[in-house]
Order: C-alpha cells, then structure tokens, then sequence
C-alpha cells in the first residue's frame, strides 16, 4: 500500500481524511468551514440586508442598521407582542372562569354532602343479643379489604377512554412589552437610533452609480483617512459623522469638543462602529462557521 493512497479501504484505521469526506458527503455529523473575505459584511452594511445603507442609523451599541430595516423590524416585535398579550389575556379569563366554576361546584358538593348526611340520620333500637362479630366480619368480606385489613391500590386501566390522562395546554407567560436589538439583544426603541452620515470621497462623490461598486467609499471627514473593515472608526452623536479611532484618541478626546459642530461632546457621544472582519484573525470576529449535524453518542 502506498503512503499517498488516501481512497484505500484496506486499512484497520478509519482516517481523519476518510471521516472528513464522509461527512461532507452524507452530512452525518458536525462540519466547519473558515470564513473569508467575501463572507463578511462591510461596515457600512446594514445588519439586517447585509447590503450598503442609504440611511444608515446606528444603535447606541454601534450596530449599523438601514433605517426601513430596523424600523420595519421592530414595529414587527410590537405587533407580535400585541398579539401575544392578546393571548395571554384570553388565557387569564379562561383560569377566572375555571376557577369560579370549581368554586360553584365545591359549594354544591358541600350542600349535597350535607342533606344526605342529614336525611340518613335515623334513630334505631340496639340489639344487645345480636352478635357484633359476624356483623363485622359480613361488612368486611363486602369492603374491598385485605385479610391484615389494608385496603388494596386500584390501579388506573390507561388504556380505557375515560381514564386516560388529558393533555393540557401550556400556560403563556406575559409577553414583554419592550422591542429589543437583532443583533445585541437589548432592549431598543426608536429615539435610540442615531443617524449617520458617511463623508464620500471626492473623486466619486459626482458618481453615484459607481459609489456601491467602489471598494473605497467613505473617508473620515477630519483626517481624510479611508474608512473599510480594518479601520476602527466611530459615530460621533451630536452630528452623526463618522469618524476613525485613531482621530478620537488623538484629536477629540482631548478638549471633547465635536469638530463638526463645535458642541461639547460626552463619553456617551463617541458610538464605537461595530464593522465586518477583514478576513484575518485578528480583528476579532469568529471566522468560523460551524454547523451541528445529527451524531451517535457512543
């Protein structure tokens, strides 16, 4: 057998090659796959359709959103909320109803209990000459008895309609009324959003048609540098440019003064810009994709 036969079915150990083109070719397992470059959103992309924003907003953890997108997404949460505080109010009304009809049935059953109790309570004379023993014994071969005088468990015939076990509904919970991130999770509203404005770079700022199909599109509007995925870049609030890191640490924090509009800026102000990998590790996104497949557990 040769060292580079890789198809060779003769060999008692079942290879990582071998298992790697069985999984890809049956999908029985899980599988990985690295991401490159053309698999990653560019910063200026929205989250939501992936494609480059014509109103960009951004959220105040720095995810960038096409306005559409985001506002259609979450009158989508309200509506769904809506509909689920319906249910769950059509659920309340129902355990009301059942609650009270329970309440009715166990103060009839009271009564009911009490006019047998009473109707039944008649005085009759006492035998001293009758024997107790055989009047006992007769009421105990009757009872459903054991001879040491243990009653015996009836087991439930599951298997007859009227006994067996009813499933119940799940109960709903109460929906939250707030509207939250796609991407982050928190809780958002639509005054969160802040909008953004990009600085095109002059060359092909009279081209519009060309701006998508240009790799390089926006600048920073202090520094002049272009902005892409391995460019650290933030949103400054009162204005909504867009500016690099590099210009924060070294221009803005250090009198916190927006050079746009010449406000005084917070920390809050400053949106650090969540952007798309580069196709390197070392920006710090996962670029790995991993999809879990069915597996035996041995």
């Amino acid at each position: 057998m040769t060292r580079h036969g890789r198809n060779q079915t003769a060999n008692a150990v079942y290879s990582y090659h071998e298992k790697k083109k069985d999984t890809a070719k049956s999908g029985y397992g899980s599988q990985s796959a690295r991401l490159g470059k053309d698999s990653l959103r560019n910063f200026d992309c929205c989250s939501l359709t992936l494609q480059p924003c014509r109103e960009p907003v951004v959220t105040p953890e720095g995810h960038l959103y096409e306005k559409e997108a985001i506002l259609e997404s979450l009158l989508h949460q309200k509506r769904e909320n809506a509909r689920k505080m319906k249910e769950y109010e059509k659920q309340q009304k129902r355990k009301e109803e059942e609650s009270r009809d329970v309440a009715r049935s166990s103060a009839q059953d009271k009564v009911e209990k009490f006019l047998v109790t009473e109707g039944s309570v008649v005085s009759k004379p006492v035998d001293p000459f009758k024997d107790k023993a055989s009047s006992s014994a007769s009421i105990s071969n009757m009872s459903e008895a054991d001879p040491d005088g243990k009653k015996r468990a009836k087991l439930p015939s599951f298997w007859i309609p009227s006994l067996t076990p009813q499933t119940k509904e799940a109960d709903i919970k109460k929906p939250d009324s707030k509207t939250y991130c796609p991407m982050s999770g928190r809780p958002l509203r639509v005054k969160d959003l802040i909008d953004v404005k990009f600085t095109i770079i002059s060359d092909i700022a009279s081209d519009r048609k060309g701006l998508i199909s240009k790799e390089a599109r926006y600048k920073c509007p202090v520094t002049g540098d272009v902005l892409g995925n391995s460019v650290p870049s933030a949103v400054l609030r009162p204005s909504g440019d867009v500016v690099t890191m590099e210009c924060v640490e070294k221009v803005i924090q250090k009198d916190m003064i927006c050079p746009m509009t010449g406000k005084k800026l917070r920390e809050a102000d400053i949106v650090p810009l969540v952007r798309g990998g580069t196709g390197f590790a070392g920006v710090g996104l996962t670029m790995q994709a991993k999809k879990h497949g069915a597996a035996m557990m041995v």
